[in-house]
């Protein structure tokens, strides 16, 4: 039993939101959604509200789940070009992303 949550074609790099991504993997659900409110990237923000919209998907309480998977995928690029000297055009890639975030049960550990 788990709950999923996927957030398509947002405008942020894929690079720059799998290093937040792989921060939070394994992380419990309720620890994560604090520890990323006050990163200062805008891929903490994103990866945060699909991470509560996965915890509420699963009809979970944040406390009671941990992030068993969270992975970003590179979307398409938009093409964009930038005017220069001489009349020359130079190339702007605006990279987009898919966050894909699994949250399930947390196994309670007997000693």
């Amino acid at each position: 039993m788990m709950g999923k949550s996927t957030l398509k074609f947002i405008r942020l790099s894929p690079t720059k939101a799998r290093l937040i991504a792989r921060e939070v993997q394994g992380m419990n659900a309720e620890l994560a959604l604090a520890s990323l409110e006050f990163m200062p990237n805008k891929a903490a923000r994103v990866i945060s509200k699909v991470i509560a919209s996965a915890v509420a998907n699963g009809g979970y309480e944040p406390e009671e789940v941990v992030i068993s998977s969270c992975r970003v995928d590179r979307g398409p690029v938009l093409k964009r070009f930038r005017p220069r000297a001489r009349g020359r055009a130079t190339p702007i890639r605006k990279p987009t992303s898919h966050v894909f975030v699994e949250v399930s049960k947390e196994m309670k550990k007997d000693k």
